[in-house]
């Protein structure tokens, strides 16, 4: 399992209205072969601020099955309006893990 992890930036004003818009976006990623879940968390110290966690099967479901794909002009054609800047995307893999 591979940890998609993007650090988003929302224009000033607009973030209820891309929280209400991720609605239909999830139904747009949820399609997507390998993926598996994903988590938007807001950040308290900075408004508009968040951190979305998106797992995928491997590294390659997200960065060629899913960014090569139709739908993930359609993620973007939902959410992208609201980027203040592009996201800051990394991956993460486990090296350890426990369950709380």
């Amino acid at each position: 399992m591979i940890l998609e992890v993007a650090l988003l930036k929302i224009k000033a004003g607009e973030a209820p209205k891309f929280e209400a818009a991720l609605a239909q976006a999830e139904k747009v990623i949820s399609q997507a072969k390998g993926y598996l879940s994903h988590e938007l968390r807001r950040c308290i110290e900075t408004k508009g601020r968040y951190l979305l966690l998106v797992r995928w099967e491997t590294l390659e479901a997200h960065t060629v099955g899913f960014r090569e794909s139709a739908l993930f002009q359609q993620w973007r054609g939902v959410i992208g309006g609201f980027f203040d800047g592009p996201p800051q995307v990394e991956h993460y893999e486990a090296v350890s893990a426990k369950r709380v």
